[in-house]
């Protein structure tokens, strides 16, 4: 079984910044595979499905983005989910905008959800998606981008990241990492 998760923000007011790459991605794989995404529990919104043959979880932790690590712990501790088997998908300010990268461990960075999530878990060594969304131009204040609305010129390729970053974690079930980093990296 594969838990994947996406982080954001719950609230629609972060439906459209840049900090939603997670959630957009979960959003894209559970259309593909008519998976319903709606059970609340786990301080978070989860469904159930079959990808590849897999058994998965999708899961878009509610607790805002600094605590995300909360909602994934809790449900890897019920349903016995070990860290090999966990997918977490995330914006990244250190790729350009539309550039995906995979990686099999690694720090946070700058990135309080991936830090709340490496805390909780107590490991960095998991399977992750990141979505490039670019730096701030002329020192704009960070927070203010990430979760400010994505103006219409950049939508477009942030929308092909995420589709792309979705591919990333159906060939990441279907093939391993190994198979998916040479084929998106």
């Amino acid at each position: 079984m594969y838990l994947i998760i996406g982080l954001g923000n719950p609230e629609e007011d972060y439906s459209n910044t840049r900090h939603n790459m997670g959630f957009n991605v979960i959003n894209k794989i559970a259309n593909q595979y008519k998976i319903e995404v709606t059970k609340s529990k786990f301080k978070g919104l989860y469904g159930n499905g079959i990808i590849e043959g897999e058994k998965i979880i999708l899961l878009k932790p509610q607790t805002y983005m600094n605590l995300s690590g909360e909602s994934i712990k809790q449900i890897m501790q019920f349903y016995k989910i070990e860290k090999e088997q966990i997918i977490v998908i995330y914006d990244d300010i250190d790729l350009k905008p539309g550039i995906i990268k995979i990686r099999k461990a690694g720090g946070a960075g700058t990135h309080n959800g991936m830090k709340s999530v490496i805390q909780e878990l107590k490991t960095q060594e998991f399977k992750r998606v990141r979505v490039g969304i670019g730096m701030p131009k002329e020192k704009e204040n960070l927070i203010e981008y990430v979760i400010g609305a994505i103006p219409k010129e950049e939508k477009e390729k942030l929308d092909q990241a995420t589709n792309t970053a979705k591919e990333a974690v159906i060939e990441i079930i279907k093939s391993g990492i190994d198979t998916a980093m040479n084929k998106f990296n």
